[in-house]
């Protein structure tokens, strides 16, 4: 893998292109790693396209890092497609994107396929997400869930018709459901929460709506008054004058909201998780793509509590920094067996656990 071409040089090589190598170049703002950026004044030193493809869940997060980008070097068209967390990984196999947003760490198929193509990814950890479970603000009888009634409503071989079947205290109404797509990292979060042990799928009859598009699915459960539905909590967030937050009952038999404090603490267990980046080896050593991934995780506290998830802790910021730097490309979440590897992400994410292409 190449070195790091830092700004200034990258800009002489450009101005050289162009015809006149002798014009005064701006350099870039000096940074710390999860900072902010000290300048947003722009620098039209930089061109090209940055492509990203997958989760819709990690979408507003990458929306604000392109933002932010772009203030700086607006010569720089970066395209953000959220159709889902699978469909990202596809897309990157395929040497389709630049940048796989995800939603989950990558699977073992995955992996293979990329290997298969010559793909090679680093893998970056960007924020915490709390997996929220909404319903309609004028559902007035539903206070919390615990796994087992979530089990009820969204798996196959439940698939509870009214909400009266979940809670005989609850109405005779029929549920209507609306959730994550099977090209949804959420989708695939959520079913190893209610149904891998029983190795059961999401249900799939007449009552419940699938889609990657977690603006369609806000506007399925705001329409509905007995609805429910899941996505990430920004979007939560960004509609709740319309939603109710479902508290979830944790291992400790405490049923938690979702925030900023109970997801970042982990007492919002077992829906808080962490979310991901995928960026091309090949990518990466393009000047623009390397340049918006350094601002992306020089920045990165501000630009995922603008998107409002949860910063991770400092220390994985810091180490995504010195994987990137030290080309360290692969997985930290497949053992040699293909297994995932379970636990904090603290204790998941350090080098000793890295299985390269």
């Amino acid at each position: 893998m190449q070195k790091r071409i830092w700004i200034p040089v990258a800009a002489m090589l450009f101005g050289c292109l162009l015809g006149g190598c002798g014009q005064p170049t701006q350099t870039a703002p000096a940074k710390s790693s999860g900072g902010s950026a000290v300048s947003t004044e722009p620098k039209n030193i930089l061109s090209g396209s940055v492509v990203i493809e997958g989760s819709s869940t990690v979408e507003p997060v990458s929306l604000k890092a392109k933002e932010g980008f772009n203030k700086q070097y607006p010569g720089v068209n970066i395209s953000v497609s959220g159709q889902g967390t699978g469909n990202g990984f596809k897309a990157l196999a395929k040497k389709e994107c630049d940048i796989s947003d995800a939603s989950r760490p990558i699977k073992q198929s995955e992996f293979e396929s990329c290997t298969a193509a010559g793909q090679g990814f680093f893998e970056v950890p960007v924020a915490y997400d709390g997996l929220t479970i909404a319903i309609n603000k004028e559902n007035t009888f539903v206070d919390k869930l615990d796994v087992g009634q979530l089990t009820k409503i969204f798996r196959a071989d439940m698939a509870a018709k009214t909400w009266s079947e979940v809670n005989p205290e609850w109405p005779n109404e029929k549920i209507t459901i609306y959730a994550a797509g099977i090209a949804s990292g959420t989708h695939d979060y959520f079913m190893e929460v209610i149904g891998k042990d029983a190795e059961a799928g999401m249900r799939s009859d007449e009552q419940i709506t699938l889609s990657e598009d977690d603006k369609l699915l806000v506007t399925g459960v705001v329409g509905e008054k007995f609805s429910i539905g899941f996505f990430g909590y920004s979007y939560f967030v960004a509609n709740q004058d319309h939603l109710k937050a479902v508290p979830i009952v944790n291992s400790a038999g405490e049923a938690i909201t979702p925030n900023i404090e109970t997801i970042e603490s982990g007492q919002y267990e077992p829906f808080s998780r962490p979310l991901f980046i995928y960026v091309s080896t090949a990518s990466y050593e393009r000047a623009e793509v390397r340049e918006f991934v350094d601002f992306y995780l020089e920045n990165i506290t501000d630009i995922v509590t603008q998107a409002r998830y949860v910063p991770l802790p400092a220390e994985v910021y810091q180490r995504a920094r010195t994987h990137l730097d030290k080309g360290l490309a692969g997985t930290y979440y497949l053992d040699a067996n293909g297994k995932k590897r379970e636990g904090s992400i603290a204790t998941v994410f350090v080098e000793e656990n890295l299985l390269g292409k």
